[in-house]
């Protein structure tokens, strides 16, 4: 079980990691909080790129992002030699990166259906501003 200080510094990360995706325009960005159904991890965070090179563009992003922001580099990363579908694990957030054929063939988000899915803005109030 995660305390206050802990969820929040994952939230951070997970926040991180949709940022890094946002700026290089991943697509339809889910974020499934799955600590309470799975012991795997805390979140899933789903994206789609739209050809093999934007969704390999997408994981580097979010390796150096990360790293930049948590000083964190992937457990694991699959799938990058092929560039349909992008796993990386950073422990309390895995992250997935599809083309939408693969998206819509696994349908993550339906078999994880019953995750509580957070909005951006849910994910935004834990980070601080750096003005």
């Amino acid at each position: 079980m995660t305390d206050n200080t802990t969820d929040q510094s994952i939230q951070n990360l997970a926040l991180t990691i949709v940022q890094a995706a946002d700026d290089r325009k991943g697509s339809d960005i889910s974020v499934l909080k799955v600590t309470e159904i799975s012991y795997l991890t805390d979140y899933f965070v789903i994206i789609t790129g739209f050809s093999r090179t934007q969704v390999k563009a997408i994981a580097e992003a979010i390796e150096e992002k990360v790293y930049q922001s948590h000083q964190q580099v992937p457990r694991q990363t699959e799938g990058k030699q092929d560039g349909n579908w992008i796993l990386q694990d950073f422990g309390d957030v895995i992250v997935h990166i599809f083309l939408p054929e693969e998206r819509e063939f696994y349908n993550l988000e339906a078999f994880w259906g019953h995750a509580e899915r957070l909005e951006f803005s849910s994910l935004e109030v834990t980070q601080t501003s750096s003005s």
